[in-house]
Parts: structure tokens; sequence; C-alpha cells
């Protein structure tokens, strides 16, 4: 009777327990839930809207999975948070995940169920209107982009101002403003951007003005595409993306006229020349004077400008440094700017006037062809410094050359290897005359007798006369003969491509001392030594300006008080690989280099 009795109370209380554990599990299946919800599911096109996932249990794995979303929807951001909760020694774990969504399109839409860890989310729906036009209460819009032009119908390479404006009454959140573009245009900042303040039809705008420059790099037809701004702003319905666009632009990009006729393309709205020349307050013959010459080019950037080129005349000697490019940007456009310096040596006294420096260009505002012209530079150049030298000179009629220049603080010499003229020849001493001793005849010596001596003194005065005659022509010969480099120089190098490589391997290194050697050398296997003698005949039959222009500076260092280490040779050898080669070495220093092979 006790044990049935105990049978029954263990069989209720397990019972009980049973149905306990079934409850706490049920419960605990039931807290365990993904659900998803929308801020709202009617927007309008352009707006965002923003789901949120809960899922109320800890194992959530890797999180959620939004790329279903990618279809339909823009993601623009995403958040994630995560609460725990103890209480009565159970704990519960709720995760949170916000993301920012803009829809691709009008139309009804649907979001995707979306799996985190074990569970997943239902389904949701959304529906999308056209966004109404953005207007503010006096009826303008709040945002406006304006894309203009100074012209268009420009010339090739001609400058070209862009201006984007940006117009705005509201506060802008991650805007984006495009930038002008165009494969046949080349196109930079001009300045910073420039913001003022402007009221249209009652609205209040901040303009953010941002200014370009563009060259056309052909003609023809050439359209740019409108500027647009893309951005979110705060709508009295929430935040709103706005994609505002301008109108295009199309030039009409005319080619070089036929009326142009110089060789080097140049349009410019004006140009002008200035020239300076500073030297000893009396010029001698022999002084340096170093002549500077500025050319601006309003509306041309600095490659577009042929480089000046001054030749040496029998009055003077030109050594020209490389002339220095740079830009100046202002409101109205660039102004490319170029300076040369000169040393110029006058090597005969007298009034001497300097050339005229003289720039075509196409003027593009009155669309004609126009010249630059610098001022004319006018010096009086006195003799030598002592008449005793300048009577010598004047005594010394055998000489061609330019007066003997006084002693210089800088040498001006040229180049030259070729030997001196042999001191004059003496006067030939006289030879021992031949004593004839000739006997007065007898009347009535046979006349055969009288024959025979005439004879002997004709042979004799026919010997003195040829004599004479190869002495004077021995001695006007050596007078005359202009050395070869053979006779004391030979060649060291098998062949020109050998001499070739010596003279560049020179150059690059800037070895100033083993320059001379090796040009002479590599010029004596290409053009032969009866053509080449110094640097003179190298300049010559090169026929290269740029070559020639080198050489001189070179000259000007290695004759100079200036320390050889200073002079870099790299200039010259690719002068020289672009003349061996024929084909122009890529610059760096600008992406124009293929419309101006001038700089």
């Amino acid at each position: 009777m006790v044990n049935k009795r105990l049978i029954r109370q263990v069989s209720a209380i397990f019972r009980v327990v049973s149905f306990g554990i079934v409850l706490l599990f049920t419960a605990i299946a039931q807290g365990a839930e993904l659900t998803a919800a929308l801020d709202k599911d009617v927007i309008a096109e352009n707006e965002v809207v923003q789901l949120t996932l809960r899922a109320d249990y800890s194992d959530t794995g890797n999180g959620p999975d939004f790329s279903p979303l990618r279809r339909d929807f823009e993601i623009i951001s995403q958040s994630q948070n995560s609460q725990f909760s103890f209480n009565l020694g159970t704990n519960k774990a709720l995760n949170f995940w916000v993301v920012t969504l803009m829809p691709k399109a009008v139309g009804n839409f649907q979001i995707p169920s979306i799996k985190v860890g074990n569970y997943s989310s239902q389904p949701l729906s959304i529906k999308v209107n056209p966004a109404p036009q953005l207007l503010d209460e006096n009826g303008n819009a709040p945002v406006m982009v304006k894309f203009t032009t100074n012209t268009l119908s420009p010339y090739v390479q001609q400058q070209v101002l862009l201006t984007v404006e940006l117009y705005t009454s509201v506060a802008l959140q991650n805007a984006n403003l495009s930038a002008p573009n165009h494969p046949s245009l080349l196109i930079e900042r001009l300045t910073d951007d420039q913001q003022r303040y402007e009221t249209i039809n009652g609205t209040a705008y901040q303009v953010l003005q941002r200014d370009y420059i563009a060259f056309a790099q052909r003609s023809g037809k050439l359209e740019l595409i409108g500027q647009t701004i893309e951005a979110m702003v705060n709508t009295s319905n929430g935040r709103r993306r706005i994609n505002v666009k301008s109108a295009p632009i199309t030039l009409d990009v005319l080619p070089i006229p036929p009326t142009y006729s110089a060789d080097t393309w140049l349009p410019a709205e004006n140009v002008t020349i200035s020239t300076k020349l500073q030297g000893p307050d009396e010029i001698k013959v022999g002084d340096t004077l170093i002549w500077t010459i500025d050319v601006a080019a309003k509306g041309a950037l600095p490659e577009q400008q042929p480089i000046i080129d001054i030749i040496s005349t029998r009055d003077y000697k030109v050594y020209p440094s490389s002339p220095r490019f740079s830009s100046a940007k202002y409101g109205s456009g660039i102004v490319g700017k170029q300076t040369m310096q000169m040393e110029i040596v006058p090597t005969q006294s007298g009034a001497i006037t300097l050339p005229t420096i003289s720039i075509p260009y196409w003027d593009t505002k009155q669309r004609q062809f126009k010249i630059a012209t610098s001022n004319q530079e006018q010096i009086n150049v006195v003799g030598l410094a002592t008449s005793k030298d300048a009577d010598n000179l004047n005594n010394d009629s055998s000489s061609d050359s330019a007066p003997l220049l006084p002693p210089q603080t800088k040498s001006v010499a040229p180049i030259s290897l070729a030997k001196p003229k042999a001191a004059p020849t003496p006067e030939p001493t006289p030879e021992p005359t031949i004593a004839l001793t000739v006997e007065q005849p007898e009347p009535g010596t046979d006349w055969r007798t009288l024959g025979a001596l005439v004879l002997v003194l004709l042979g004799v005065a026919g010997l003195l006369v040829w004599w004479f005659k190869q002495r004077r022509s021995k001695a006007e010969k050596t007078d005359d003969e202009v050395p070869m480099l053979a006779d004391f120089a030979p060649l060291s190098s098998a062949s020109e491509t050998i001499a070739y490589q010596n003279l560049l391997s020179c150059c690059q290194q800037s070895d100033l001392s083993r320059l001379q050697g090796n040009l002479l050398e590599w010029a004596r296997h290409r053009w032969g030594d009866s053509h080449v003698r110094g640097l003179d005949d190298i300049k010559r039959l090169a026929n290269s300006p740029r070559l020639s222009q080198l050489l001189m500076e070179a000259e000007l260092v290695m004759y100079s008080e200036q320390a050889a280490s200073q002079w870099d040779g790299s200039p010259l050898a690719d002068a020289l690989q672009e003349y061996k080669t024929g084909v122009t070495k890529p610059s760096q220093a600008s992406q124009l280099k293929t419309l101006y092979p001038n700089f």
C-alpha cells in the first residue's frame, strides 16, 4: 500500500517537471526571432529609406547578407548595434542592423528575405513614386549648375575659358561636383575656387565658381557634356539625394587660317617683347654684355612660343643660354613667359645695332596675323685699349681676321685645333755669286768665241730665275697651307659608332675636359678630315640650331672662369641623339610636346 502511494507521488512529480521543461523550451523557441522593418513604405524618387533588422538571439554567424538588396537599391550606409540583458539568472541578446537604401527606379519593389544565422526575415514591400520638382517657397530650385565658356568658335590650340558655377540655397551633404573632360582637349584648373552671394527671384544663393582653361588639339566640333552635382539634402519628407545637370557646350574649333604665313602657330591675345642690355658705361672691343630678352604671350602656354635664335656676325659674337619658361595664371587666363639671356661680345669698333626680335602670332581677339617686335638696341664700341695695338693691327696687311681683343675677365675664344700660322719666312740668304772673267777679245778674235760666251750667260740667268721661282712658290705654299688634324692628331677610335658612343658617354657624365676631343673624333669619322678643323665646322656641317646653341654654351664655359663642373652635358647628349636618329626624344615637362616641337 505504501509502495503504490510512493509510486503515484513520483509519477506526479515527473509529470510536473516534464511539463515545466516543455514550457521552458517553448518559451525559448518563441524568443529566437529575426524581424525586418522599414521606416516608411511609400517614398519619392531619390529619397532614402531605412531598413532595420532585429535578431533576438546571439548566434548570428557572419551577420546578414545584404547583397540581394543591390539589385533594386543602392546601399548608402549601414551600421550595427548589440544589446544584452540579464534577468533572474537568464540573459538575452539583441542585435540590430540599420541599412540606408535608395531605390534605383520608380515603381513597386520588394525587400527580399534576409538570412542571419539560422533564421530569415520576412519579405517587405515598398512603393517608389516619381519625385516632384524640388522648389522653395519662391518657386526656385534650391540647387543649380551653370556651365559657360568665353568663346564657342576658338582656333585650334587657342585658350578657351570654361566656368562651372554651383548655386545652392540649402546645405549639401556628400556633394560631388563633376569637372569638364574631353579626349581632344587639354584642360587644367586656372585658379582657386571663388565664392560669392547672389539673389535670384527672392532666393539667396551661395555661388561657388570654378574656372578652367582648355586647349583644343584638333579642329572640328567638340561637345562637352553638361556638368553635374550629386549630393544629399534635407527636406520636409526626410533626406533626399539630388542630381542636377547643366546644359552642354559645343565648341566649333577652327583650323589654322590660310593667311597665317609663319612656320610656328602661336594663337594669343597679345605678345610683348622687352629687352635689356647690361654692360660697362664705355664699351670696348672684347667686353662682355648681358642681353636679356623677355617674351610674354597672353592666352598661350609657354611651350607654344618659338625659341629665340640669334647668331653671331662680323660685328659681335653671341653666346646664348638655354631659355627659361614659366607661366602665370589670372582670372582672365594664362600668360606664358620665355626669358633668355645672351652674352654679346663686340668684335668691331663703331656703332653696332643688335637685331630686332620678331615673333609672329595670330591675334585671337581681332582674328588677324600680327608680328610682335622689340626695340632696337644700339651700342657704341670704342677701339682697342692702346694706340700701339691699333697701329700694329693696321700695319698687319697680311691678316684678314678681326682685331685682337685686349685681356678680358672671361675669355670668349672659340674652340679650334688648327695650328698657328708659321712664322714669317726670313729673307733668303744671298747665294754665292758666280764670278765670270770675261777677257776682252783682241781685235780679230773669232766670232765663235763671243757666241759661246753669250750662251753661257743666258744659261746662268735662266737657272737663277728658276731657282728664285721655286723658293717663292715654296714660301707661299707654307704660308697658305692649313694643317689637317690627321697631321698631328690621328684618329684613336676604329669607327664612327665607337666615337659616337664615347661622345655620348662624355656628355652624359658632364665631362667637359673630354668634350673637345670626342667631338672632333666623331666629326672626323662622320665628315672626313678634310672638312673638320674645329667646332665651327661641326656647327656648319650639322646644320642644327639647337646643337649649335649647346656647343656655343660649352665653349663659353670652357673658356670662362666658370667651373667646368657646373656644365651639364645631358641636353647636348639628347640633342646628339635626336640629330643622329632623327627622332625627337619624348619630354616630360609638358603634354603639348607633339603640338609644340620647339619646347
